[in-house]
């Protein structure tokens, strides 16, 4: 198994009434992170998971807590999700006018900190912030639902954040993230493209045998 990069498999779209079982899995797979999708059914059409569930897997797990909030107003789930035992916390630039304070924010509850971007924003809405951070998470679909295919366009965009993030000195430092559409026969052209940690759902969880799946991601 490489270190090359990280997977984070997405509890979005594992089985709700057993997300000790989709914990387990990627403990037994060799996944080191473990993604959690919040949405509000405000910033995005779905409605999913709160601080409390993020409470109820912390003792469970020892994997790093990958927290993803597709919300308006940011701000008032940061504090909660900290106190939940969140490890990173990541906000949408498109989701708030205040993108230092919200950084602040995070960072002053001793959480890593992201932003995310959707496939239609800019990247120079983002460029300011990148010492600032801990990750960018490129979504590579639109956010909102599982499933969703891979937007092509990603790629050049991840070349681009990578490249940035080169002139700046900054690429051993801020991690890119890729969310959406990420699957087997794809993750080597993300990985390649500058990914340094890949989201997967549906094609780990709905999958026959999710922990031999994530062991396949670290063989592409």
């Amino acid at each position: 198994m490489t270190s090359e990069f990280k997977l984070a498999p997405s509890i979005l779209s594992a089985d709700f009434s057993d997300l000790g079982q989709a914990l387990s899995q990627c403990e037994s797979g060799g996944a080191p992170w473990v993604h959690v999708d919040v949405m509000d059914n405000q910033f995005v059409p779905n409605l999913t998971i709160g601080p409390p569930v993020v409470k109820s897997l912390r003792p469970k797990t020892t994997k790093f807590l990958d927290v993803h909030m597709m919300v308006i107003d940011p701000e008032k789930l940061v504090e909660p999700f900290a106190k939940a035992g969140a490890d990173l916390i990541t906000f949408h630039i498109e989701a708030t006018d205040n993108s230092m304070e919200i950084i602040d924010l995070i960072k002053s509850t001793g959480c890593q900190v992201g932003i995310s971007i959707k496939p239609s924003t800019s990247l120079a809405e983002i460029e300011p912030y990148y010492e600032f951070l801990d990750l960018v998470l490129v979504m590579s679909v639109e956010p909102g639902f599982g499933g969703q295919g891979y937007i092509e366009s990603s790629t050049s965009r991840i070349k681009a954040i990578k490249t940035k993030l080169k002139e700046e000195c900054l690429q051993d430092r801020v991690l890119i993230e890729v969310d959406g559409g990420i699957k087997l026969h794809n993750a080597r052209k993300v990985i390649d493209a500058g990914a340094d940690v890949l989201v997967a759902g549906s094609a780990i969880f709905n999958t026959p045998d999710p922990v031999e799946t994530i062991k396949e991601f670290y063989k592409v």
